[in-house]
């Protein structure tokens, strides 16, 4: 019997989100969580699960800069995974239960392969933690429930820029029934 997986996404927590200098910046928030995610993928890859680093990937003129500032554009260092995390990644660049998911869309399953990807590896929850609670966070929750997954959001691995994050983690709990690990 093929035993049920779950997966961590890790969602864009990149030096254009996490850094000071970042051009969307979290800040603080964001680098205090970093810790928290490392250790939290570690865990996941030694039980045999996987780890989804799903990141913004956009082209210089996106239209999506109509309404934040340029970030995360592909191949400049603001894309690149902020501090420990780009590390960890980079050590774990030759395994193969480490998916890296570029998205343009704040949720990381719209028009991407992420969930047959997760399938595919026979995960049924998805594990969210990374930047913006209220933002790509939530929706990439949404996403996941919508492809059929459990959902879990770690609070402690969450971060966002405005004052919404408590409030988007209830409502991922109240309208996708999404567990919340504190």
């Amino acid at each position: 019997m093929t035993r049920v997986k779950e997966a961590l996404i890790i969602v864009d927590m990149s030096n254009d989100f996490v850094a000071d200098e970042g051009t969307l910046t979290v800040g603080k928030p964001a680098q205090e969580i970093v810790g928290y995610i490392r250790n939290l993928a570690d865990t996941f890859l030694n039980k045999g699960n996987i780890v989804v680093i799903a990141m913004d990937a956009h082209i210089k003129d996106d239209k999506h800069f109509n309404t934040w500032p340029p970030h995360n554009i592909i191949g400049t260092k603001g894309q690149e995974l902020y501090g420990e995390l780009y590390e960890w990644h980079k050590n774990n660049l030759d395994n193969n239960k480490v998916l890296y998911q570029p998205k343009q869309n704040y949720n990381a399953f719209f028009n991407t392969d992420l969930a047959e990807k997760l399938r595919n590896e026979n995960v049924d929850t998805v594990h969210i933690a990374g930047v913006t609670t209220d933002i790509c966070d939530f929706l990439t929750v949404a996403g996941a429930d919508a492809e059929g997954f459990n959902t879990v959001i770690h609070r402690r691995g969450a971060a966002t820029f405005t004052n919404n994050g408590d409030l988007m983690i209830e409502h991922m709990e109240r309208c996708f029934q999404t567990q919340v690990i504190e």
